[in-house]
Formats: C-alpha cells, sequence, structure tokens
C-alpha cells in the first residue's frame, strides 16, 4: 500500500518500472581495466612485441600475469599455486617463463593463452636464466648448484653444475646463486653471480674458466665510504653481474655500493672498483673523485645496487650502463643513473692503463630523474628489434619499476618521460601513475568518433597481439570513462559496453600546465559534457578549469611565461596548451575562487558550468563569454522567499557546522506551480540542504541565476537526478530540451534525490513528494538505469555488499544481488552507475571491474586476444668476435648445448609423440579406407554374377567376344607394321653392303689398298 501512496506523492502517475522483473537484475561480469595488485616485475619481448607484467599476491588479489600487446590487447595468466608473487618473468621464443615466490617454474604459452606445465625443483630457486635460442632455464638455487629445465619436454635435464665457489673457498658454507646470464656472443659460455663472487664457466669444457674475488684491503674506503670500516678487510656480498656487450668484460655489483670491472681475456685482473661518484675504492690511498669521506661528518648511507644492465648501442662496441639503487640516501635527485661509456678501445692493442682510464671516466654521466620520494627499484628496456644482448641491445625506452609499484616509462638514452597514453594498454596507465578517481559519462557514438587527439609521439612500443572482434552496438551511448591519476593527469577513453570499441584512443589533459603549476596538483572532481565535449575540472587547491576541444596553433612550441591567476574571477588560460598537442582537450578558462577544495563540480550540454567549494561557495559560469554569472554561499539558501525548512534546521543547530555542495544538476522541467519549463540548477550539500535556482536569459543576451526554494533531506546528498515523469527519461539540460524552450516545450518532470540513509521523489522546489528510509544498511552509490525498452529503475550499491533495484516511483526493492566478491565494498563510494545498467567500481586500489546489471549472472570471460605471431622470427643469435676466434675460443651452436645439456638419449618432446600418433593413426585409416574399398569391389562383383539374368549374360559375352576380336585385330596390325620395319631394314643393309663392295673394287684398282 505505501508504494501506492509514494507514487501520488511524488507526481508521477505512471509506473516507470513496470516491465522490470527480479528476472533481469543479475549482473555479468564483463571485464577488468587495471592492474590488481603491487607490480613485482616486468619483461619484454621485441620480436612479438608484447610486455608481460607480474603482479604480488595481496588482500586485493591474487599474483597473476598480464601480457599486453598493441591498443586493447591483454591476457591473463593465473600462477599455477595460490599466494605466490611472480617474481621473475622471461620470454623464450613462443613461451612465457615465470618463477614465483614459492621457488616454482611455470610455462606458459603465448600461441594457446594456457601454462603448459609446473614444476618445483628439489630446492629454493635464487635465479633463472634463459635464452631465446634454447630450450632450457637454467635455475640457480640457494645452495650453490645449478640445475636444468627443459621447457620442451618439461622435465628436469640431467646436467648439473655443482657449486663451483667451493674450489676458492672451501669453507663456504652459504652460497647462493644471485644471478646468471649467458655470454653475449658465446652461447657455450656463462657468467654465474655467488654471493660471495663470480664465476665464468664453459659448457664445452665442463669446468670454471674464471673466478672474480673482490676484496676491499686496509685502508681503501669501500663503496660505502664507512670512515669505521677502514681499518678493517672487507669482503662485500655479490648482488649483480653482467658481461659487457662483447663479452670482452665483466662488471660486478656489490652491497656495499661498489661496482667493479674485470677482464676475462688475459688473466681476469680487476680493471677499476668505484661507485657511482667514487672511483678507486679498493685502492688504499689512490686518488678518487668526490669520496665522501674527504668531508668529514657528510658520510650518507647508500642504497643497494637493485639493477644493472650493460647496454649496447646499434654497434656492440658502443655501450652504456644503466644502474637502478647505489644513491646516496641524501642525493637531492633520485632516479637512474646512467654511464654512457662510448666506444670500447681496441682490446689487442690497448693496454691496461687506457682500460682503467675508460672505465674510470665514462663519456658522460648523468641521472634519468624520477619524481621525489621514488625510489626505482627494477627496470624493463625496450630494445628495438633483438631479443639479445640480454635484452639490452638499442633500447629505445626503459620502464622503471618504482618502489610503491608505480611505473615510469623514460626515453633511452636522454631519459624524457614518456607518457603511456596510447603508447601502453590502459590498464598500464592504472599504475602509471597510480589511479585516485575515476567518473562515467554518457556520449554519442558519432560525437566520440569525432574526439580524436593528435599529438606528437614517438615510435610505439607495444605493437604484436591481434584483438578479438566483437559485437558493435552501434547505436547505444559510449561510456566514456575519465580516470584522475595521482600527477594530476586525467585520461578519457571508452570503457564500452563489453563490446567492441570502434574508438580505442585515449585522450590525455595535463592539469599541471594548465593551472600553471607543478607541484600539489591534485584533482578531486571531474565533470564531462558528452554533447559539447568540454570537460570542468575542480582541484584541491580550490582552482577550477574548463577545457573545451580546439586546436593549437603552435604545436612544438614552449609558450611563453603564463599570466598569474586572478583569485575570485576568471583567467584565459588559452596559451597553457602541451607543446605536443596538435588537437584535443586544451584549457579555455580557470577561476581561482580561493574557498577551499572543489567539493562539486558539473559542466553541462547547454554551456554552464557550477562548482561548489569547500568554504561553503558556489559559482556558476556561463562559457558563452565566459563570465561569472552566479556567486554565492549555500548558507545564503535561508534568505529566500520558500527558504523556512532550512530556518528549521538551522534553529536547531544544524546550521552551524560547515556546509558545502556535494552534488549539482542542470535540468530543464516546469517547477512545482508553473506551467511552463525553465533550465534549473539544483544543488545538493553535505547537511541534506537541496536548493533550486533558476538560470533565465537578461536583456542584455546573459543569463542570470534566481533563487527559488530548497528542500532539507535528511543526511549528505549523494546522487540527484532529474527524470521525466511521464517517460522516465533523464530531464537533462540538454541541447534538444533548451532549444524547445522557445516553441514552449513543457516537460513534467520530478528530481530524484538519493542519501545514504533514505530515497527523496518530489516536484523541486519544496513540494514535500515520497520518499522511501533503509533501516539495516546504507547507500555509497546510486544511479538510474534503463534495461531496454522496458523501463527505468534505481540501482544502488549498499554497506552491506549488495546492488539493489528499486522501482520508480513506488520505490519499491526490485532485486538484490550480492556483488561483494567482485567489488571492494570499501570503495563503493567511488562506484559509478551508468544509464546503461553499467556498474564501474573498484576491486582494488589500481583496479576497477565493469558489470552489467542486466545480465544472466555470467562470470568473467577469458580473453580470446591474439598474443603469438608465428611470422615474427627470432633473429640470428650473435657470434663470437675475432679476437676471441683467434685465441682459440670453439663456437658452440644451440645444437650443441642440447647435446652438452640433455645428452644424447633426450626424449621426444610432446610435440613428436603428437606428430607420431597423428601419422601413425593417418596411416591406420588409409590402410582401414583402402581394404575397405577392395572388400566393396569383390562384394559388388559377387552379387552382381549371382543376380545377373540370361539377357545380361548374352550382352556381357558378345562385349567380351568384341574386346578380344579387337585385340586380335591390333595384335595382327602390329605384326604387319613389325613385318615392313624388318623388310626395310634388310633393304638397306644390303645396298649398303653393295655400296661398301664397290667402293672396295675402285680403291683397289688405282692402288689405294
Amino acid at each position: 500500500m505505501a508504494h501506492l501512496l509514494r507514487g501520488k506523492q511524488s507526481g508521477i502517475q505512471n509506473d516507470l518500472s513496470a516491465g522490470i522483473s527480479p528476472d533481469y537484475f543479475n549482473p555479468d561480469d564483463l571485464a577488468r581495466f587495471g592492474i590488481n595488485s603491487q607490480v613485482s616485475c616486468l619483461a619484454y619481448d621485441p620480436v612479438q612485441s608484447l610486455l608481460a607484467v607480474g603482479t604480488k599476491s595481496s588482500q586485493y588479489g591474487p599474483g597473476q600475469i598480464y601480457v599486453f600487446g598493441r591498443q586493447r590487447v591483454q591476457v591473463t595468466l593465473p600462477l599455477s599455486r595460490s599466494g605466490a608473487n611472480v617474481t621473475t618473468l622471461q620470454f623464450v621464443a613462443e613461451k612465457l617463463v615465470c618463477l614465483t615466490s614459492k621457488h616454482e617454474i611455470s610455462v606458459y604459452s603465448l600461441e594457446l593463452r594456457k601454462l603448459l606445465a609446473s614444476h618445483s625443483p628439489p630446492g629454493v630457486v635464487t635465479a633463472m636464466c634463459t635464452d631465446p635460442m634454447l630450450d632450457y632455464a637454467l635455475l640457480g638455487l640457494q645452495t650453490g648448484e645449478l640445475l636444468a629445465y627443459d621447457l620442451d619436454r618439461e622435465t628436469l635435464a640431467p646436467f648439473r653444475i655443482p657449486n663451483l665457489w667451493l674450489q676458492v673457498d672451501p669453507k663456504a658454507k652459504t652460497c647462493a646463486i644471485v644471478t646468471l646470464q649467458y655470454h653475449p656472443r658465446d652461447i657455450g659460455t656463462l657468467l654465474i653471480g655467488y654471493t660471495h663472487g663470480a664465476v665464468i664457466y664453459s659448457f664445452k669444457l665442463a669446468k670454471a674458466m674464471r673466478f672474480f674475488h673482490y676484496e676491499i684491503p686496509r685502508g681503501a674506503p669501500g663503496g660505502d665510504g664507512d670512515p669505521a670500516t677502514m681499518t678493517v678487510f672487507r669482503r662485500p656480498r655479490l648482488t649483480q653481474a653482467t658481461w659487457h656487450p662483447t663479452g670482452t668484460f665483466v662488471l660486478t655489483g656489490y652491497d656495499d655500493s661498489s661496482i667493479v670491472f674485470w677482464d676475462t681475456l688475459k688473466d681476469g685482473r680487476m680493471l677499476m672498483a668505484r661507485t657511482l661518484t667514487d672511483t678507486n675504492v679498493a685502492t688504499p690511498g689512490a686518488p678518487t673523485v668526490g669520496n665522501s669521506i674527504s668531508n668529514p661528518g657528510t658520510m650518507a648511507v647508500k642504497e643497494p645496487l637493485f639493477r644493472i644492465a650493460w647496454c649496447a648501442n646499434q654497434d656492440p662496441e658502443d655501450t652504456a650502463i644503466v644502474i637502478a639503487g647505489g644513491q646516496s640516501t641524501q642525493s637531492p635527485t633520485k632516479g637512474l643513473t646512467l654511464f654512457e661509456m662510448g666506444r670500447t678501445p681496441v682490446y689487442a692493442t690497448s693496454g691496461w692503463d687506457s682500460l682503467i682510464r675508460y672505465f674510470n671516466s665514462p663519456k658522460r654521466q648523468r641521472i634519468l630523474p624520477t619524481p621525489p620520494g621514488a625510489e626505482v627499484v627494477d627496470f624493463c628496456l625496450i630494445p628495438r628489434s633483438t631479443p639479445h644482448f640480454a635484452g639490452a641491445h638499442d633500447p629505445l625506452a626503459v620502464i622503471a619499476l618504482l618502489s610503491s609499484g608505480e611505473l615510469l616509462t623514460l626515453s633511452f638514452p636522454s631519459g624524457m618521460p614518456i607518457s603511456p597514453t596510447n603508447q601502453l594498454h590502459p590498464s598500464l596507465t592504472f599504475v602509471h601513475p597510480y589511479l585516485k578517481h575515476i567518473n562515467v559519462a554518457q556520449a554519442s557514438r558519432e560525437r566520440w568518433l569525432g574526439m580524436t587527439e593528435r599529438r606528437q609521439q614517438g615510435p610505439p612500443i607495444l605493437r604484436g597481439g591481434v584483438e578479438t572482434a566483437g559485437r558493435i552496438r552501434r547505436h547505444e551511448s559510449r561510456n566514456i570513462t575519465q580516470t584522475t591519476h595521482a600527477d594530476g593527469t586525467i585520461r578519457l577513453w571508452d570503457v564500452g559496453h563489453g563490446d567492441e570499441v570502434e574508438n580505442d584512443n585515449l585522450i590525455q589533459v595535463d592539469v599541471q600546465r594548465a593551472v600553471g603549476h607543478f607541484d600539489s596538483v591534485e584533482v578531486t572532481h571531474t565533470s564531462l559534457a558528452g554533447a559539447s565535449g568540454e570537460l570542468a575540472v575542480g582541484l584541491r587547491g580550490g582552482e577550477l578549469i574548463v577545457f573545451r576541444w580546439g586546436s593549437n596553433k603552435s604545436t612544438g612550441r614552449e609558450p611563453s611565461s603564463p599570466r598569474q591567476n586572478q583569485p575570485g574571477a576568471l583567467t584565459s588560460v588559452t596559451d597553457r596548451i602541451e607543446p605536443s598537442l596538435s588537437e584535443g582537450l586544451v584549457p579555455a578558462t580557470l577561476l581561482d575562487q580561493k574557498d577551499g577544495p572543489v567539493t562539486a563540480v558539473k559542466m553541462s550540454d547547454v554551456g554552464f558550468v557550477a562548482a561548489g567549494f569547500e568554504g561553503g561557495s558556489i559559482a556558476v559560469i556561463d562559457m558563452r563569454g565566459p563570465a561569472i554569472i552566479y556567486s554565492a554561499s549555500v548558507q545564503d539558501f535561508s534568505k529566500g522567499h520558500k527558504g523556512a525548512s532550512l530556518r528549521r534546521r538551522a534553529s536547531s543547530g544544524a546550521a552551524a557546522k560547515p556546509e558545502w555542495a556535494t552534488q549539482i544538476e542542470f535540468s530543464v522541467m516546469m517547477l512545482d506551480g508553473d506551467d511552463y519549463s525553465s533550465i534549473l540548477l539544483h544543488v545538493g550539500t553535505n547537511l541534506g540542504h537541496l536548493g533550486t535556482f533558476k538560470i533565465l536569459p537578461d536583456s542584455s543576451g546573459r543569463y542570470t541565476v534566481q533563487y527559488v526554494g530548497s528542500m532539507a533531506l535528511d543526511n549528505r546528498i549523494i546522487y540527484m537526478a532529474p527524470i521525466n515523469a511521464d517517460s522516465g527519461k533523464p530531464a537533462c539540460a540538454s541541447q534538444d530540451a533548451v532549444a524547445g524552450l522557445r516553441t514552449g516545450l513543457r516537460i513534467n518532470g520530478v528530481l530524484l534525490a538519493v542519501t545514504p540513509t533514505s530515497i527523496h521523489v518530489f516536484r523541486p522546489a519544496t513540494a514535500k513528494g515520497a520518499h522511501k528510509s533503509f533501516d539495516s544498511f546504507f547507500c555509497d552509490a546510486a544511479g538510474i538505469a534503463r534495461y531496454q525498452d522496458q523501463g527505468h529503475a534505481l540501482i544502488g550499491l549498499f554497506g552491506d555488499g549488495n546492488a539493489r533495484a528499486y522501482s520508480i516511483p513506488a520505490l519499491r526493492e526490485i532485486a538484490s544481488r550480492n556483488v561483494s566478491n567482485t567489488l571492494d565494498v570499501r570503495r563503493f563510494g567511488d562506484a559509478v552507475i551508468t544509464p546503461t545498467g553499467h556498474i564501474l567500481g573498484f576491486t582494488g586500489p589500481s583496479e576497477i571491474a565493469l558489470l552489467n546489471i542486466w545480465g544472466v549472472g555470467e562470470s568473467l570471460p577469458k580473453s580470446q586476444d591474439r598474443l603469438f605471431n608465428p611470422q615474427a622470427l627470432i633473429p640470428p643469435r650473435p657470434t663470437i668476435s675475432t679476437v676471441q676466434w683467434v685465441t682459440g675460443t670453439q663456437y658452440i651452436t644451440p645444437a650443441d648445448m642440447d647435446l652438452l645439456i640433455s645428452g644424447p638419449d633426450r626424449p621426444p618432446s610432446k610435440r613428436m609423440l603428437a606428430q607420431q600418433a597423428a601419422e601413425a593413426e593417418q596411416t591406420r585409416r588409409a590402410g582401414r579406407a583402402g581394404a575397405n574399398k577392395q572388400a566393396d569391389a569383390a562384394g559388388a562383383a559377387g552379387n552382381s554374377s549371382s543376380e545377373e539374368g540370361y539377357w545380361a549374360y548374352m550382352q556381357r559375352q558378345v562385349q567380351e567376344r568384341t574386346e578380344k576380336l579387337g585385340l586380335v585385330g591390333d595384335n595382327m596390325e602390329n605384326l604387319e607394321q613389325n613385318s615392313a620395319s624388318w623388310a626395310e631394314e634388310a633393304s638397306k643393309f644390303v645396298g649398303k653392303q653393295k655400296r661398301g663392295l664397290a667402293t672396295g673394287l675402285i680403291k683397289a684398282k688405282f692402288g689405294f689398298v
């Protein structure tokens, strides 16, 4: 009975939800965007042009592997064991090899997009090494032993290397393997890094060739430069070991931040021990550069060496070294350290002094900067073409992994930041840097197809994979998502409806440049007008910026110094455009209200934008000027002629609390008591006050804002929606509705407002209307959704983990479904419910889920995107250098490595067994088909003879006689031809004999015989 009364009280005569039944409310899990947990490692394949990202297991999701390709290509690979973290990822031809924190190696197929095999070696795996040309993964154990796992046969190979460091120090107890790397030119040579030192191992000789043992004598400063330890003999623990791109030298890094260069061809001597700033740190009394001990009392703790890569340009002799870590904790600038070494001296003609000077004084040393407070713990180089040289040949970019789990892409070797927009998958932008807020706006398909940003960009990083074609909803509005990030960047992109996205490009908005400063820029609210393409952005600093679609007339040139923002007034910011942007969302105007952070913002489709500030003020801007047409405080609501309800609340003391706007909406409808429609502005506050304003044209050609009245609700307003009381469609201030005002358009509308504890439906501005209270749960987010042409319903997300649908206007609960297993209940307040019936909500700090509430309860579908391209071939592996060949180094091929590692008794692979079984089955089927044909032919002959009649018998006899007579005739013709040929040959022979006899008589007559 209550729902019947609510319909009359609200002023809605029709049941706007009549065609919606509880069976329709069954959410489908459509898609995921972002990264479910903290990023732990990265890997890049330049042949397939794919990027793999591994994550840690956390409360937000299990550890898993993401493989990204071009545009929207994405495949998620789960781990074989729950609770594990991905520690190492490496591409090997058509496979992806993963090492987890539970010391388990997993092999995935890029072609099949699934797990092929998983193996737990006998021991704790501390290092893994693969090569694109080999079918093996070398596993270094904590005991110092080395095993080989056959990736193709999916089993351990018989090959095993014992702890080689025991040959140097038999008393070494804990000597784990920390790094492994093949020789860049000789695949038969391996560099093994133990905690005590490094070893070069030869597969063909089956023994260690070189031992590199770093010792710091007394009196030497060492890598940490601690004066208290200078009188002590030290042996730092090794953490890094890598080859020179030609294999001529070896670099090792230690836990005291020492970086040591070694010779490998002659006597294996130490050439230089240094740090990022100091040289000769292992030589007592040697001259140093900038050593911290030269300034007493300034010694600072240094970061450990997280990662070192020795890169090669197109010429392997021209090298550079990228180092993560090793910097002083007091260093003002953090980031990656780059040593541009230049061309390597010719080893055969260079003396030891020239080599020492080469490592002592790099051609150039600089820091690739990272954001303040960020520490680079790992990085992934992006080579242009080849996976060889340990993935460090001619890189065009480097993706740095920060300690917070965020990513940072830098160009190489310049170190300029590269925006991930349209370079990386949209999911990677969620951690580049972290995602803060999301919002969704509706835009027509034609409008969104025309919003294609043009920007100067470098070569694409990801080019691999093919996205699966999906269905296209051509007649639906697109869900345009606005993602706000920690650095103030906003990205707009089509999240889709679980269908194929026609325009999959992203649009980037640089708020920092538009506001005029680059520090402490935090976006609080965004609002996109889908019809006009205008974007309003509110900041925590109190600024409101409006962006419009436009072009940059000074592309490629830095703008002049911007003018200062005018407090309380509009400032033109059209010149604050990114130089790389040619066409896109450009800044138009800025309002610096100086009244606290922006708490609400709304951009209408008809040129009006309104914003509320924490200090209580609200401002309305007409973008036709632009001009501020209204500025007041929410406290002024009580001054109106219809503000009695607010006065009653003020008398109770509620108005004494700080009050600010939380929701703003524009509509076109008739007010209660009017017989004409108007452009209305509705403002809801944190104390439950809801004020209504008219926007009226002025005689001067501008618009004015007139206060109409207000309502007092029971709690903070979290959602408002103007709806047409006759059809249920939105009564927003659209371009068509405003244009219809000239012709006397009358819209019978109501306003639906939601608070955490209730729902209200009423005619603005002051009608009481109907309401429904929530007794046992709170509403965190709400939205009105349409189900096909059946009707509209109010959808809410509640604190008990359920999504509920309510009818309009009866406010009767239609259905309820639990979504806490998909969405994070703690972030229900940040979720968005779209008019198409989609929920975009957070599942963790950097991942969102797309749900369709009008579904059938389907779970998350598995990605069908193709990753592997069989046409992309791996280039040949580099061979040994001329110097190595002259010195007697024997070249080992990958086929030789198969024999050395697996031996002659290597079992056949699954592919071989499958091929043999298929061939045997094909042969068996062919034999069976031949036997069946013979049996059928014999049976047909027997049947025909047994069932043959008299006349058929006579016909067959005549045919056989005719065939025999024809055969006799052919034989006689052949006999006649043979006889004629014999006679002809005989006559020729006789004639020849006669001529010979006559010739002999003539010769005898004249004496020639």
